[in-house]
């Protein structure tokens, strides 16, 4: 596609995805619009939905899309490449490449077998990354563990409340690990003068002095 075709082309297949997702959510252009308004941003009004959606209008600005994403109820990058229905797209003008590998550039994905070097922004984007997985196993664990103490506490039956607690204790430990691998992470990071995200509740105790047990056993 030539260069001078590739921002309208790229714009439709945005509108066209975001009228997807209206017709989907069962929105009307009139509800799309009053969502935006709902949300301090009445700029964008019914007759310019209309106008996207019939082609008259070439243009759409990252303002609009975020806030029509939000309304939407799907991510702003879901409207940009079309993930899953489309198995390339033009990234860029003249540079074709499969959905998945434009969506990751767009989001500063580092391929497995290119780890980006210490500093750079995709540096930090997978720093952040790694430590939400890590949040997300403490979680886990945790609430497991909860549960399985929980379940011990309540059976009358005494043999299997003795299996259960020897349950409890193995995920207990379980739990342990995963908190100090994230306490250990966001001690790294703060060694590196960034600034870790703020901790679910369940987790806040994992920013505190230094335990030999998580709050899973509690």
């Amino acid at each position: 596609m030539t260069a001078d075709r590739w921002p309208t082309a790229f714009t439709a297949r945005v509108v066209r995805a975001m009228r997807e997702a209206r017709q989907a959510a069962g929105l009307t252009m009139g509800d799309l619009a009053q969502g935006c308004a709902d949300r301090g941003y009445p700029e964008i009004k019914e007759q310019t939905i209309k106008n996207l959606e019939a082609g008259r209008r070439a243009g759409i600005t990252i303002v609009d899309l975020v806030v029509l994403a939000d309304v939407l109820g799907v991510p702003p990058v879901a409207l940009l490449f079309p993930l899953g229905t489309d198995a390339t797209v033009e990234v860029l003008p003249g540079r074709e490449v499969s959905t998945w590998d434009a969506l990751a550039w767009f989001t500063g994905e580092t391929p497995t077998d290119q780890p980006a070097p210490q500093g750079t922004a995709r540096d930090l984007l997978d720093l952040f990354r790694s430590h939400s997985d890590l949040v997300a196993a403490a979680t886990a664990s945790n609430a497991l563990a909860r549960e399985r103490r929980r379940e011990a506490s309540t059976t009358l039956d005494r043999n299997r409340r003795a299996t259960l607690l020897e349950r409890a204790a193995g995920y207990e430990e379980h739990a342990f690990e995963d908190c100090q691998d994230l306490r250990t992470f966001r001690t790294r990071m703060r060694e590196r003068d960034l600034v870790p995200p703020a901790l679910p509740a369940d987790l806040a105790f994992v920013d505190g002095p230094d335990t030999t047990s998580t709050e899973a056993s509690k």
